[in-house]
């Protein structure tokens, strides 16, 4: 017996998150960053950054427990490297696209370049040497503060989440998905320093300015996505609202 065929309905224009929520968020976590970057200056960070790079290791320095469970480690830190973080990046505009979700992907993409450019002249500020109280178990180039792993980590999967999440108009569906891209680039983070290559205060720093970057372009360029996707006041459909 032939089954029915299946009808999927493509969203004409998704949600997007609440611009004064994300401009909290950016606040907030900007603050935040220039916080930690003040404490990296003056010094106040080395008792926290000496503490947590020699957590849970060996005699020999390395970190405690299985092999399995380094491997593990670095497929994590693999998701923020430039290789997958851009293929996941291009993917999702992609898909954004075949979903018609122009202006969606317009934002993701500002997004996710400008915050290449932000990250590396938030490093080129402070231009901090790399940890060597710990062996290097991954290879790490550049200044050490913030870490740019970090940084585009969040910027990428934080903006990818705000862009799916479009998808769905209830509001709890939007912040799972929104929390699972949170969790998953401070996973990213955690492993810098679990692999010797950053200070905690690196990773903090970068996870936050990177988040700081994802919610703050929700905001700037949001009219200049909408201009560039060709889209007016006019194509909102009925009965669906930004929130």
């Amino acid at each position: 017996m032939p089954l029915s065929e299946e009808q999927v309905t493509l969203p004409a224009r998704g949600f997007r998150i609440d611009p004064r929520h994300a401009g909290l968020a950016a606040v907030l976590c900007w603050f935040a960053f220039a916080a930690v970057a003040w404490a990296v200056e003056t010094g106040h960070t080395s008792t926290l950054d000496r503490t947590g790079l020699l957590f849970w290791r060996g005699p020999e320095l390395r970190p405690a427990g299985p092999a399995y469970l380094l491997e593990a480690v670095r497929d994590i830190t693999a998701l923020g490297g430039v290789l997958l973080r851009n293929l996941f990046a291009l993917g999702a505009v992609a898909a954004l696209l075949f979903l018609r979700l122009r202006r969606e992907a317009m934002l993701f993409a500002l997004t996710v370049a400008s915050g290449w450019a932000v990250g590396y002249g938030l490093k080129l500020l402070v231009g901090r040497e790399r940890p060597e109280i710990v062996p290097h178990l991954t290879h790490a180039g550049g200044a050490s503060f913030p870490s740019g792993h970090s940084f585009n980590a969040a910027v990428v999967y934080i903006a990818m989440a705000l862009a799916f999440a479009a998808m769905s108009g209830r509001r709890a569906v939007r912040a799972t998905i929104i929390g699972v891209a949170l969790a998953a680039s401070l996973a990213i983070a955690w492993s810098r320093v679990w692999l010797g290559v950053h200070f905690p205060s690196d990773v903090l720093a970068g996870w936050l300015g990177g988040a700081a970057w994802a919610f703050s372009a929700a905001v700037l360029f949001h009219s200049p996505a909408r201009k560039a996707a060709g889209l007016a006041p006019a194509d909102t459909p009925a009965g669906l609202r930004d929130d």
